[in-house]
Parts: structure tokens; C-alpha cells; sequence
């Protein structure tokens, strides 16, 4: 994949910035959550020693730019810690496209922040000066509903449920959502933005 210029979005109370080495401790705060840590860390992350997990996780998404993936650590605009993360990744390995994943610590739960980060990411990659993509796609295990809340918040429409597709570490399978949106959908900016 082609690499990509990183990017900076400033929504005034955060900001959508590229991971550098000094986010690992917000990391592994948000990687104590039992949620993320099921849904978004991997395999590899979960395998590892607990006090490795952020900087395992970190590592390939600092260098994410360079291949391809639009890997957006969320900070607080005052303080530049991390709460949150959105990514558009394989960007362009289908043509026009790219696949959506995103978290929220817990320490910023409950302020429908990722809508408003996913809506402003899957915007940039929209844009003539962004991305230029024309479909966005996502999915996320049925028992996820907090992300499904969050997909639907953002204008990902609910295209299907894909049997059995997400496995867990523990090989457990879920039938998962897929979620997608378009660049001529017409989508309200999500409520805070």
C-alpha cells in the first residue's frame, strides 16, 4: 500500500493527531479496559506480558502512515492525552476504499466521542484534500452494541450480518454487523461536533 502524509483534524476539544512513542501510557490505560482489550487490541497485543500490551500495540501504529493506514490517536485539545483512536485502514488496497476502527477509553465514555471523531475521520477521507475514497466500511460483533450505537451515529448504514466472522482470541466466533458509508451519503454532522 501507498504510504500517506499524516494528518492533523482539529475538532476544538480534541484532536485527531498520528501516535508518537509518548501516548503509550494512555494506551495502556485504555488497554486495561476489558472492552478494547476484546474487540480492538488482537491477538497479538493479548498475548502479551500486560506491561508490553501498549507498547506492542503502539509501535505498528506510529509507523502505520508509512503503510497505508490513516492510524489517528484522539487527544485532549488542552492536554494532548489520548482518549480515543480511529483508523482508516487498507486504504485504497480496493480501489476508493478503506475499512473503519475506532475506541474510546472509558475515561471519555459517554460523550458520544466516537461518532464525532469516526464522522470526522471518514470526512477527511471523503475529501478532495483527503483521502478521496468513496466507501468506508466497518464491522464489529453483534454482542458490540456500544460500537453499532456508534456506527450509526457517524451515518455507517447497517448493510448485513456476516455469520460467524469475528473470532476472538479464545476462538469463540460472533456473527458481526457490516456497516458502511458512502461519500454520497448525506449525513448530518453527529450531535457535539
Amino acid at each position: 500500500m501507498a504510504a500517506l502524509q499524516p494528518r492533523r483534524i482539529d475538532l476544538g476539544d480534541v484532536v485527531l493527531r498520528p501516535f508518537v512513542v509518548s501516548d503509550e501510557a494512555a494506551v495502556a490505560v485504555a488497554l486495561q479496559d476489558p472492552g478494547i482489550l476484546r474487540w480492538t487490541a488482537g491477538t497479538a497485543v493479548i498475548s502479551s506480558p500486560a506491561d508490553l500490551r501498549a507498547r506492542r500495540w503502539l509501535e505498528p501504529r506510529i509507523d502505520g502512515w508509512t503503510h497505508g493506514n490513516a492510524v489517528f490517536a484522539v487527544a485532549d485539545s488542552e492536554t494532548d492525552r489520548v482518549i480515543a483512536s480511529v483508523t482508516l485502514r487498507d486504504v485504497h488496497r480496493v480501489p476508493d476504499q478503506a475499512v473503519a476502527a475506532y475506541w474510546v477509553s472509558p475515561v471519555a465514555r459517554g460523550r458520544r466521542l466516537g461518532a464525532r471523531v469516526l464522522d470526522a475521520a471518514a470526512r477527511w477521507g471523503f475529501a478532495a484534500d483527503g483521502l478521496r475514497l468513496h466507501r468506508i466500511s466497518l464491522d464489529h460483533s453483534l454482542v458490540n452494541e456500544g460500537s453499532c450505537h456508534v456506527a450509526v451515529r457517524a451515518g455507517f448504514q447497517l448493510e448485513g450480518v456476516m455469520r460467524d466472522y469475528y473470532v476472538e482470541p479464545t476462538g469463540q466466533r460472533h456473527d458481526s454487523h457490516l456497516h458502511a458509508r458512502l461519500a454520497t451519503d448525506v449525513v448530518p454532522q453527529p450531535a457535539g461536533s
